[in-house]
């Protein structure tokens, strides 16, 4: 039995000291370069608004991807009773967002209504980005064909897309599976009898089958029961074994006897959940989405859980076996309990929605990005509750910076995505609002809109496997060094709230000039290392001998 050593320091991107008081880190003055983050999303272009009865109080998210070949990411935004929107990105290098919206791309209005959020896959192993949509209704899994458009693939993939009430999704490709696996997480049972209470659906698991030509088909699913109203799921390596989990975020709102799930999936034989004999703690919160990141690069990922009230923060427990799932909450010792408001009046408990770690100001601390906004009108919840973005302390903690950096609007935030649209290597940020427009902020590091300024150097680095399966490595893991430090970033397909993004992996660098970059390929094997420049948008293909780059324009 291998037990883990107790850690009395906190550790992160490689670097560990004494843990701080939490008063440090809710409300404090950030010792952390906070970016100038500016909204323009009627200047860029974009005009889009989630709306609908309560079916649409969930969901609202966006998928961000390359859908024309250019490198450049284009977004797909959920509309609700609205139709879903696609619009290509247009930015040139450095300066303002621009977007055009691409107006006949495959499906047809009903096909795009009813639509709660949406992730990007490589199905089909063509190297082209497919697109997987989370419905009320029949789920569906968009073809991509290139230049932004699309065929519905249902059919010729065998695939159901069911009748479900669909808000969460995830991918894996298991061991031995040249084609990935699709888990849906689905909300409440309309149909049931005493619908809402009680009525939790249960989630769906998808393997690949081939068809006589070879060809990838979903012929049937497996059923994840019980299910308990799951609003994030993810597919994730939590113990180092090579064999990803399914970790389920569930609503406690509705459900009776439930609780958060880990479900194992062994390849090839039916999944099984974990239960208090396994080590799994019984633990009920208001599950809204989740995100991962290896804090300390100890290869055991910590998961943030938002939910009404505080977020948690769990980290396999130090003096637990690493092979038993037993976890602890580090959120109020790193500050990002992000339980109320951080301005305004409203002092009641805030409703968290979509999170996502990401360097916005490239010093090479991660940061944690939480989009907040009450579920409509729910008294006992803060009204103003605005968007969190909590950057990370060398001292370990998290320093809250929502209204320093711009982004702290009065609109209910649900789905978002942390991504460099005119790829200056600052990260700009998109967030899909309930019956509001879409926020969409450009970041101007520390300068202005007008004349904006890099706060650090950054990599940029897209992961390939061309001519394999999985040609996007999802599974694979980034490893960049500078100096004695090191920070890694897994390739995921699902967690946040409804919301996903494939493409370019962003690291900031802090002050060095090179960093040493190495990949884990999803089967294992480590890639030798490549020695790069700062501030380059770098393209590893798995046995290349050198590294590509692309010079945007």
């Amino acid at each position: 039995m291998i037990f883990r050593r107790s850690r009395l320091l906190v550790c992160i991107a490689g670097v560990c000291t004494g843990l701080t008081s939490a008063a440090l880190a809710n409300g404090q003055t950030s010792l952390a370069p906070i970016p100038s983050f500016v909204e323009e999303a009627a200047n860029a272009g974009i005009t889009h608004t989630y709306d609908g009865a309560w079916e649409y109080f969930v969901g609202g998210g966006v998928a961000i991807f390359d859908c024309n070949g250019d490198r450049r990411p284009d977004m797909f935004l959920a509309g609700g009773k609205n139709p879903a929107k696609l619009y290509r990105n247009q930015s040139l290098k450095g300066g303002k967002l621009n977007f055009e919206t691409v107006s006949d791309y495959g499906p047809n209005d009903k096909q795009l209504s009813k639509v709660l959020g949406a992730y990007p896959l490589d199905v089909d192993n063509d190297d082209i980005l497919d697109l997987v949509l989370l419905r009320l209704g029949e789920n569906l899994i968009l073809k991509g064909k290139g230049d932004c458009t699309f065929d519905v693939a249902n059919r010729a993939l065998g695939f159901d897309g069911g009748r479900e009430w669909t808000t969460a999704f995830s991918a894996t490709f298991e061991d031995g599976n040249a084609y990935p696996t699709l888990a849906f997480g689905n909300y409440v049972d309309r149909s049931a009898p005493g619908s809402p209470w009680g009525t939790c659906h249960d989630n769906f698991l998808f393997r690949p089958g081939a068809l006589a030509d070879g060809a990838v088909s979903y012929p049937e699913s497996i059923r994840l029961s019980p299910g308990y109203c799951s609003l994030s799921i993810l597919f994730t390596d939590w113990n180092r074994s090579g064999e990803p989990s399914l970790r389920v975020s569930n609503d406690r709102h509705y459900y009776r006897g439930g609780q958060e799930q880990l479900w194992a999936v062994p390849p090839g034989r039916p999944p099984r959940p974990y239960r208090k004999t396994d080590g799994w703690q019984h633990l009920k919160i208001w599950g809204m989405g989740i995100a991962s990141i290896d804090l300390n690069v100890d290869g055991f990922p910590e998961y943030a859980l938002t939910s009404m009230g505080d977020t948690k923060l769990q980290q396999l427990d130090d003096e637990a076996d690493e092979t038993v799932p037993v976890y602890q909450d580090i959120a109020f010792d790193l500050g990002i309990t992000a339980h109320r408001p951080y301005t305004g009046d409203d002092l009641k408990p805030s409703t968290g929605w979509h999170s996502e770690f990401q360097d916005v100001n490239n010093d090479g601390l991660w940061d944690l990005f939480i989009a907040k906004g009450n579920v409509e009108a729910m008294p006992d919840f803060a009204a103003f509750d605005p968007d969190n973005l909590l950057l990370g302390q060398w001292s370990g903690t998290f320093s809250e910076t929502g209204e320093a950096s711009g982004i702290a609007l009065d609109r209910r935030g649900r789905g978002a995505g942390l991504v460099d649209f005119n790829s200056d290597g600052l990260l700009d940020l998109v967030v899909v609002n309930r019956s509001a427009p879409v926020s969409l902020f450009r970041n101007a590091g520390a300068g202005s809109t007008e004349k904006p300024r890099q706060l650090g150097n950054w990599l940029s680095i897209d992961v390939r496997q061309p001519g394999n399966a999985n040609t996007r490595a999802v599974g694979a893991k980034i490893s960049v060094k500078t100096g004695n430090r090191t920070v890694v970033k897994d390739i995921e397909v699902g967690a946040g709230h409804a919301s996903g993004q494939l493409g370019f992996v962003h690291f900031g660098l802090g002050v060095a000039e090179r960093a040493n970059v190495r990949i884990k390929w999803p089967d294992g094997d480590w890639s030798h290392s490549y020695r790069v420049f700062a501030n380059s948008h770098v393209i590893i293909d798995r046995g290349s001998e050198k590294a590509r780059f692309w010079y945007p324009e």
